[in-house]
């Protein structure tokens, strides 16, 4: 990047940084957990540690994504340090790999901040997820001859629209990746029309998720607790319901003969709206309890899932996920780890997140479409009523995820960390 944008960066950085942590303050009288660990932000946590690999993960599903590259550089035993930005992509890192990685925040992107972590973890190797892409850690990570790959690698037309705004700044920003590793051609051409150089299509980290062993006994514990002992009681979820989301559903469900057929459960993606949720479905009358309680009755209509590290665990026993993100406005959220549970699915109009995975699912069988929230109940009803079709397109799920698998062996060939011959 040139030399007059570093040094103006820097500069305007120095300003920002009062104003950075003034918003994080704000942000956690809604999130305390905003408020921890404060001083990886500014890189003044920890001695000198020197890593392998680097990978920044930017929050959940950059997380999760990140999972199959990470176990298999485990198993080689190479040291790891993994990055984050928020509260719930930190709980994610820690529930999947415990004290295994060493896992901080990633500090304010100012380029004396992400020079000093980079000096006190030296990483032979930089991975970012997905889409997470900034100024001051691509220019510092080139200064200290640090290879640099984007990974999974995303980019909406939307967000390529914004890039481009920026011209042959932008341009020279992404230059300064080694490589890219795309999720599709259309991803790929987004990259290689924004500066990219060295871009490779691979496909989707996500659909190499492994199921773990324990996950059928956790969910089934979690589905008793659910149920109140009555595993045959039927539930459905709004999985990772963005802002809005939860609202439409609830207000849907009011008049909703699904009301009387099962129990919702509702997972806001984001903690800060666990109580506001809980309070709305009371307020239009629902019987409602938190994931939580240590005890919920028999006759409970909507469950608030206020818990962080078990999706996979509401998902297992569903008999329908309704994928959030995907009716208010924002785009999917990841609609490949229910497929790949065998648990049918149902998609709003907004899927850009995962637009081809959408695509995919829906041409094969393994989605159904809804315009809105009231119709993506009715899908759920009609999967309700029709047991056998509803095993089907659960079967076509899992047929949905395992045509897909192979990403992560490709990225890993490709990064020159594969040790399979």
């Amino acid at each position: 990047m040139p030399l007059w944008f570093r040094i103006v960066y820097s500069l305007l950085w120095c300003v920002a940084l009062p104003f950075a942590f003034l918003r994080l303050w704000l942000r956690g009288k809604k999130n305390a957990h905003y408020r921890e660990h404060w001083r990886e932000r500014v890189a003044l946590r920890g001695t000198r540690v020197d890593v392998d690999v680097w990978i920044h993960a930017v929050s959940v599903g950059e997380a999760r994504a990140s999972a199959t590259i990470v176990r298999e550089l485990l198993r080689q035993d190479k040291r790891i340090l993994i990055t984050c930005t928020t509260p719930t992509g930190r709980a994610t890192l820690r529930e999947l790999f415990g004290n295994k990685v060493s896992i901080r925040y990633l500090p304010f992107d100012a380029p004396f901040l992400i020079r000093k972590m980079l000096r006190n973890s030296r990483p032979k190797l930089g991975i970012l997820m997905e889409t997470e892409v900034w100024p001051g850690v691509c220019s510092v990570a080139t200064q200290e001859r640090v290879p640099l790959w984007l990974v999974n690698a995303r980019l909406s037309e939307r967000s390529a629209r914004g890039y481009a705004r920026a011209g042959s700044l932008t341009r020279s920003m992404f230059g300064l990746l080694s490589g890219v590793a795309a999720q599709t051609q259309e991803h790929s051409a987004r990259f290689s029309a924004l500066g990219a150089r060295n871009v490779h299509v691979l496909g989707n980290l996500k659909f190499d998720l492994a199921i773990p062993d324990f996950l059928q006994p956790r969910a089934d514990r979690l589905t008793e607790h659910m149920t109140s002992g009555n595993a045959a009681r039927p539930f459905w979820v709004a999985g990772s319901t963005r802002e809005g989301e939860d609202a439409a559903i609830l207000n849907a469900l009011v008049t909703h003969p699904l009301r009387e057929r099962a129990m919702a459960v509702i997972v806001p993606r984001h903690q800060e709206r666990w109580q506001s949720t809980y309070q709305l479905a009371k307020k239009l009358g629902f019987s409602v309890a938190r994931r939580s309680d240590a005890q919920i009755g028999a006759d409970c209509e909507v469950i608030i899932g206020d818990s962080m590290g078990e999706m996979l665990s509401y998902y297992a026993n569903a008999k329908v996920v309704v994928m959030g993100g995907s009716l208010g406005g924002t785009g999917s959220q990841n609609l490949i780890e229910p497929c790949a549970l065998g648990v049918p699915v149902v998609l709003g109009p907004s899927v850009f997140n995962f637009k081809e995975a959408a695509e995919a699912a829906l041409t094969l069988g393994a989605a159904k479409p809804a315009r809105d929230s009231r119709e993506a109940l009715t899908v759920v009803l009609e999967f309700l009523d029709d047991e056998m079709h509803r095993r089907r397109v659960g079967a076509r799920a899992r047929e949905f995820v395992a045509a897909h698998r192979g990403a992560t062996e490709k990225t890993l060939r490709l990064l020159g960390l594969s040790d399979r011959r």
